[in-house]
């Protein structure tokens, strides 16, 4: 990290609390919950088969994320723009992600989080519906057919984005 990388890490650390064991905490909490979930685990599982190695990978990108340690050195939109998703797993995402947070981290930590949490989760729609032919406005979400993306057996489960 540069001089001034590491004095912003160590000023978000201080008046956040954040630190490396708060986001292991955080990502593992969270995507325990994902495993689980009738929205996003078959599309995680689908494509995650080893967690330990994408648990440690999701860490290094919190921790550039939220600490601005630059340790992740990844594409995650590249990642992103194949998987068969819409608004509607976002929303799903972004909530998971909020309970994880304010359930693990303490109120100043976890609304740094959401709050960069909540802009990557418009990022990365925004880059598949791009990626789809799709211009997003100001209030318009990706809705793809529900043939093309992972949804649950039950009709009706998942909201309209």
């Amino acid at each position: 990290m540069t001089e001034r990388q590491l004095r912003i890490s160590m000023e978000i650390r201080e008046r956040t609390g954040i630190d490396e064991a708060m986001i292991d905490r955080l990502v593992r909490t969270f995507y325990a919950r994902v495993r689980e979930d009738e929205v996003l685990a078959p599309v995680f599982n689908a494509r995650v088969s080893d967690w330990e190695p994408h648990l440690i990978r999701m860490g290094e990108f919190w921790s550039s994320v939220a600490l601005m340690t630059g340790i992740y050195h990844g594409r995650p939109m590249e990642k992103h723009l194949p998987m068969p998703v819409d608004g509607r797993h976002f929303d799903r995402w972004l909530q998971l992600f909020r309970e994880a947070a304010q359930d693990v981290c303490p109120p100043v930590a976890a609304a740094h989080f959401i709050e960069r949490a909540e802009r990557i989760a418009q990022s990365l729609e925004m880059g598949i519906a791009v990626s789809q032919g799709v211009l997003l406005t100001k209030g318009v979400r990706l809705r793809r057919p529900d043939a093309e993306v992972s949804l649950p057996a039950r009709p009706g489960t998942l909201q309209p984005a």
